[in-house]
C-alpha cells in the first residue's frame, strides 16, 4: 500500500468514527429533551449503537399534565384549615378576648379522623376544619402526643376525601416533594413545591428534649403550613409539616428553605394508636429532673459533665419503687448513656411502657445499678 492510499484509509476511518460519536450524541440530546418535557413519562429504552435522528415527539394536551398536577389533584380535597378558640385570661384589669388560632391538617380516615400538629391546637377549647371548597365543619380533638407534636382530630360529618399514607423510610434526598397547606390561614390549600433535602435530622426544642428523625426541605412552609401533608410524586403523605428556621439565635444570619415535617411512619403509629386506644401511650419513669451539661457539672463540681439531677421521685412511680432518690445524678438508660446527642427524654422514648431496663446512677459520689420496669403516661 502507497503512502497516499494509507492516508485515504485513514480519513474514511476517523470520518466513519466521528459519524458515529455524532449519532450517538444526537441520540442522547433528543432522549434527554423527550424526559425533560414529559418528567412523569417511563424512560426510553436505548437506542442501537448507531442511533438514527429520532422523530420529533408529539405531546397531547392530555399528557401534558405533570406529575406534581395529578399528586395535588388527589391529595388536595383531603387537606384542611384547622381553626382553633383560646378562651381568654382572666387578669387583674378583666378577661382578655379569645383569640383565634390556625393550621393545616390531612384526612386520614373515612370515618372522618385528622392529623395535625399538637401546638396547632394546643390550648384550644374548641376546634373547626375548613374543607377545600370552603365549607366549615365542628371536630374535636381526640387526644396529642406533644414530643411528637402529633394530634388526631376527628368530625363527624361526611368528608369529601382521604389521603394515602406513604413509607417515608423509603424517602430519598433529592426526591421531589409537595407541600399542602394554609399559610397565616388565609390562603387555603396552598401549594409549594421543593425536594428532600435531608432525612434523620434532629432539632432542639429547648424543652429537654429533641424531635427527632425529622424530613428536611426546601418546599416553602410558612406559620399555617403546620399540620399539613408534604407529598411525594405518587400522591402519598410521606410528612406532616411542622416547623421552619429561619436562623439560630440573635445576629445570626437569617436562612431560608429550612423546612421540617414528621415522617409520615411516625405519624402513622401515633394516629393508629390514639384511635385504636384514645391516647398515646409514652414509658413513664416517675422523676422532675434538671438537665446536667459541661458547662452546670464545672459550676457545681459535679462527679459527671452528663446527666440529669433528680429534683423530685413521684411516690408510688416505678422510679420510687426502684430505689430512686432525690439528689441522684441519673447517667444512663438500659445500653444508651445520657449526653450531647441523647438526651434524657429520648433515650427513655427509645423503650415501651413494661419494658424492664436497667439504670446507672451517681449517688453521693458512688455508681449504683438499678433496675426499674417502665409504667405508662398517656398523651
Amino acid at each position: 500500500m502507497t503512502t497516499k492510499q494509507a492516508v485515504y484509509v485513514l480519513g474514511v476511518l476517523l470520518t466513519a468514527l466521528l459519524a458515529s460519536a455524532v449519532g450517538a450524541a444526537v441520540g442522547g440530546w433528543v432522549v434527554y429533551v423527550s424526559m425533560r418535557g414529559q418528567a412523569a413519562a417511563p424512560l426510553v429504552a436505548a437506542a442501537a449503537p448507531t442511533v438514527a435522528p429520532a422523530a420529533s415527539v408529539m405531546v397531547s394536551e392530555t399528557e401534558i399534565q405533570t406529575a406534581i398536577t395529578q399528586a395535588v389533584e388527589k391529595v388536595g380535597p383531603a387537606v384542611v384549615t384547622v381553626i382553633g378558640r383560646i378562651p381568654g385570661q382572666q387578669t387583674f384589669f378583666g378577661r382578655t378576648s379569645d383569640s383565634q388560632v390556625s393550621g393545616s391538617g390531612v384526612i386520614i380516615s373515612s370515618e372522618g379522623y385528622i392529623i395535625t400538629n399538637n401546638h396547632v391546637v394546643e390550648e384550644t377549647s374548641e376546634v373547626a376544619i375548613i374543607l377545600a371548597d370552603g365549607s366549615s365543619l365542628p371536630a374535636r380533638i381526640v387526644s396529642t402526643d406533644l414530643y411528637a407534636d402529633l394530634a388526631v382530630l376527628k368530625t363527624d360529618s361526611p368528608v369529601p376525601a382521604v389521603a394515602t399514607i406513604g413509607n417515608s423510610d423509603a424517602l430519598k434526598p433529592g426526591e421531589t416533594v409537595i407541600a399542602i397547606g394554609s399559610p397565616l390561614g388565609d390562603f387555603k390549600n396552598s401549594v409549594t413545591v421543593g425536594v428532600i433535602s435531608a432525612t434523620g435530622r434532629s432539632l432542639d426544642t429547648g424543652k429537654g428534649y429533641l424531635m427527632e428523625d425529622l424530613i428536611q426541605t426546601d418546599a416553602a412552609i410558612n406559620q399555617g403550613n403546620s399540620g399539613g401533608p408534604l407529598v411525594n410524586l405518587a400522591g402519598e403523605v410521606i410528612g406532616i409539616n411542622t416547623l421552619v428556621v429561619r436562623g439560630q439565635g440573635f445576629g445570626s444570619t437569617i436562612a431560608e428553605g429550612l423546612g421540617f415535617a414528621i415522617p409520615s411512619n411516625t405519624a402513622r403509629a401515633v394516629a393508629e394508636q390514639i384511635i385504636q386506644n384514645g391516647y398515646f401511650a409514652r414509658p413513664y419513669l416517675g422523676i422532675r429532673w434538671q438537665p446536667i451539661t459541661p458547662g452546670i457539672a464545672s459550676v457545681y463540681r459535679l462527679p459527671v459533665e452528663w446527666g440529669v439531677y433528680i429534683t423530685e421521685v413521684i411516690p408510688g412511680s416505678p422510679a420510687d419503687l426502684a430505689g430512686l432518690q432525690r439528689g441522684d445524678i441519673l447517667t444512663q438508660v438500659g445500653e444508651q448513656a445520657i449526653d450531647a446527642e441523647h438526651s434524657y427524654i429520648n433515650v427513655l422514648f427509645s423503650y415501651q411502657p413494661g419494658d424492664q431496663v436497667d439504670l446507672k446512677v451517681y449517688r453521693e459520689r458512688q455508681i449504683l445499678d438499678l433496675q426499674v420496669t417502665l409504667g405508662e403516661a398517656r398523651g
